[in-house]
This record gives structure tokens, C-alpha cells and sequence, in this order.
């Protein structure tokens, strides 16, 4: 099957197989599993933080965070879009009485800094104190402005807000604007990042911050169910990915733009946007379930709905992006007028 409806449906390479059958393990709640403790420590001199922390998912990672920097009662300013505040279960809101405060997105995925300096809310007793500020690179694959990023954790830190950054595609971001991992955390208290998306690790997530911020995420992570045992597995893992995976995700965003453009040049298929590894596109809401049927029908995996996101990875190769063309052109052939007319 090729399956575009994320990057997080990537399986383990045989070469991190291997890594993982050769890793030393130990009890990392006790703090002495080996190949834990070198991942962290490698990542966290990468991105230019102190510490870092292994979970099992981003949502987890980024709960903890907000545990960390937030009160019960305290408030967290992010997108109105963003995952932490759509697609996160209302964890903050439902284990750290946190309330999210959403704010509409830029084209480019940024919030307004007015907007920003607007939201942040005092000591006035009326009012749920704001307490951190929460940004995502990438958005839905659009890459945050590493000035906007530095300008708005500036206006933050000054109205004494600490920052957070979801990266969970901070990778990409990396990738596609050739600025390192640490440039793109500079400003940032914490970040998050995914190894089981677009690096393809089976799991894993890190929270990385300074050494007093990690230490007190540690007990957060515990009380959530976070904490793990013989967990260097995993992390040998999302090391692999790490040295081996992430300049190869070059290849991915080749593949999003053959795969714009093919879409794009369909009549009756509207090419919405193509940033890093994402499409999107629109169909008439009628042709929805029939698209994403032909193509099942053809090994083909797409969630496809008014507006698709095919999102590529590294087990999505340029042979495939060519069959997925041909495949979508396909079901317009046979629509026939009847897709053109529903689209106009």
C-alpha cells in the first residue's frame, strides 16, 4: 500500500532494526538506561538546550511541558488550529486545569504579535493569569519565520511569559531552510520534538529545556504514566533516525512538489498549497468517498475529504507519487464532466 495519510504511518527501516536489537538497555526511571541517556544528551547539544527528556508521543511531551511552565488556573496562549489546542484531547484543560487561550492563524502559520501583546492577560483577579505562549514548526508544513519566531518569544519573555515550541516537525523546518536545529529553538524555554513522523521511528518524542526545567517535567512525566523501563530500545531507535534520517527528508519534499504538481494539473483537482512534505488539495464534497475508494481499490491510502492533506515519508518513493498521479487522473477520466461540473 502507499499510505499518504501522515508520516507518522512509517515503519522501521531494517538498519534501525538492527539498532534496536543491539542496544544496551537499563531501568530509565532510575536514570540508567545507556542508550536513553546518549539520545538525550545528543539531541539536547544539537538544539543548543541543557536537558533533555524521552517520552513516548508528542501529545505527552507537549502536556508535560504545559504541566511544567503552568499553575492550575494559568493560561496558555497558542493558534487556534494548533495541536496542542485541537488535537490533544484537552489534555491541559483536562489534567492540569490550564486553560487554552486560541488565536487565529497568519497565512504563514504565525500568530500576530499585536495579537500576542493583546491576548496576555495581568493580575487582574478576574482573569485566568497567561503564562506561556505555545508556537508550532512546522504548521500544517508551512515553515514558521525564524524572525517572527524571535520577535514574538522576545515580546513573550518581556510580557513575563515563558515559551514553548510544538516541533514536531522541526526537522522539516531544518531541512527546507537550511537553519540548524539550534537556530530554530533559539527563544524557545522548551521544545518538543517527534522522531516517529517524518524520521520514522516507531515512537518517540523529546522535551528538551534547562537542566531545572527537565528535572521538574521528570516528576510530570511519571505522574502522566510516562515514565518507562527498558526503554533504550525505542531510543536506539529515534537515535538511528537522528544520524541517518534527517537530510534524506530532503527527498520528501521532492516528492510533495511531483505530487503537487501532478495533482494540481487535473482538471477538476484544486491545488490548495505544498509546503514541505504536505499537499492539500480540494474535490467537490460529492467525489470524496468515491476518490478515496478508487484509489484504495489501487493500494492507494488517502483520507480524503473536501480538503486532502497527502502528506509524503520515507516510505513513499518517486515511483509512488507517479502512481498516485495516474490514479487520481484515473477517477477524474472516468467522473468524466460530472467532476468538472460539481467543481465549477
Amino acid at each position: 500500500m502507499i499510505d499518504l495519510r501522515s508520516d507518522t504511518v512509517t515503519r522501521p527501516t531494517a538498519a534501525m532494526r538492527e539498532a534496536m536489537a543491539r542496544a544496551e538497555v537499563g531501568d530509565d526511571v532510575w536514570g540508567d538506561d545507556p542508550s536513553i541517556n546518549a539520545f538525550e544528551q545528543a539531541v539536547a547539544e544539537r538544539a543548543g538546550k541543557a536537558a533533555a527528556l524521552l517520552f513516548p508521543s508528542g501529545t505527552q511531551s507537549n502536556l508535560c511541558a504545559l504541566l511544567t511552565h503552568c499553575q492550575r488556573g494559568e493560561e496558555v496562549i497558542a493558534g487556534q488550529y494548533s495541536h496542542i489546542y485541537r488535537e490533544e484531547g484537552g489534555g491541559a484543560a483536562a489534567l492540569g486545569s490550564i486553560s487554552v487561550q486560541p488565536l487565529p492563524h497568519e497565512a504563514d502559520g504565525s500568530l500576530a504579535l499585536e495579537s500576542l501583546r493583546a491576548a496576555v492577560k495581568g493580575d487582574d483577579i478576574h482573569h485566568c493569569r497567561s503564562r506561556l505562549l505555545a508556537l508550532e514548526n512546522t504548521f500544517r508544513g508551512k515553515v514558521l519565520p525564524r524572525d517572527y519566531a524571535l520577535a514574538a518569544t522576545a515580546q513573550a519573555h518581556a510580557q513575563g511569559l515563558a515559551t514553548h515550541l510544538d516541533g514536531a516537525r522541526l526537522f522539516n523546518a531544518s531541512v527546507a531552510t537550511g537553519l540548524s536545529l539550534a537556530e530554530l529553538c533559539e527563544g524557545f524555554d522548551s521544545v518538543s520534538l517527534c522522531f516517529s513522523k517524518g524520521l520514522g521511528a516507531p515512537v518517540g518524542s523529546l522535551l528538551l529545556g534547562e537542566a531545572d526545567f527537565i528535572a521538574r517535567a521528570r516528576r510530570w512525566r511519571k505522574t502522566l504514566g510516562g515514565g518507562m523501563r527498558q526503554a533504550g530500545l525505542l531510543a536506539a531507535a529515534c537515535h538511528h533516525a537522528f544520524d541517518h534520517h534527517v537530510a534524506r527528508l530532503a527527498d520528501d519534499h521532492d516528492n510533495a512538489r511531483r505530487l503537487a504538481e501532478g495533482l494540481g494539473a487535473i482538471p477538476g483537482v484544486e491545488l490548495r498549497a505544498c509546503d514541505t512534505n504536505m499537499v492539500f488539495t480540494a474535490v467537490p464534497a460529492a467525489h470524496c468517498g468515491p476518490l478515496q475508494a478508487h484509489l484504495e481499490a489501487r493500494g492507494i491510502l488517502a483520507a480524503v475529504g473536501p480538503v486532502t492533506r497527502w502528506v509524503t515519508h520515507l516510505d513513499v518513493s518517486r515511483e509512488d507519487i507517479e502512481r498516485v498521479v495516474a490514479a487520481v487522473g484515473d477517477y477524474v477520466t472516468r467522473a468524466g464532466s460530472d467532476l468538472a461540473a460539481a467543481a465549477s
